[in-house]
C-alpha cells in the first residue's frame, strides 16, 4: 500500500470519527435524530467504501467504488449544511471545519476518479 493511500485512509478514519462525534451532539428532537442517523450513515460510508476500492477487481470497479465515496461525501455535505442552518447543535460554528474537510475530500475523490478514468482509456 502506498503512503498516499494510507494517508487518505487515515484521513477518512478521522473524518468518520468526527462525524460520529458530531452526530452525538445533535439535539435529541425527532428532526435532530433523523438528521443524526442520516449523517452517521453517509458520513461514515466513505471509509469502508474506500477500502472496497482498494480491493477492486478491475479499474472500472475501482472507479465505481470511488464514485460511491464521492456520492456519500456530497450527501454528507448537505446534511452538515442543514445541521448548521437549523441549527441542530449548540455550537453550529464548529460545523465549519467539518464542512471544509468534506469539501477537500470531495475534491480529492473527483481528482482520483478523473485520473483513474484516464488510465482506463
Amino acid at each position: 500500500m502506498s503512503a498516499e493511500r494510507y494517508d487518505l485512509e487515515e484521513r477518512l478514519l478521522e473524518y468518520a470519527a468526527r462525524i460520529i462525534r458530531l452526530a452525538e451532539q445533535v439535539t435529541r428532537s425527532s428532526a435532530g435524530q433523523h438528521v443524526a442517523l442520516q449523517i452517521l450513515r453517509s458520513g461514515t460510508s466513505p471509509l469502508p467504501n474506500h477500502g472496497e476500492a482498494q480491493a477492486a477487481e478491475s479499474n472500472r470497479d475501482f472507479v465505481h467504488k470511488l464514485k460511491i465515496c464521492l456520492k456519500e461525501l456530497r450527501e454528507t455535505l448537505r446534511w452538515l449544511r442543514l445541521i448548521q442552518r437549523v441549527p441542530l447543535v449548540k455550537k453550529p460554528e464548529r460545523v465549519a471545519s467539518l464542512l471544509q474537510e468534506t469539501d477537500e475530500l470531495i475534491r480529492i475523490f473527483v481528482t482520483s476518479i478523473k485520473t483513474a478514468q484516464k488510465n482506463t482509456k
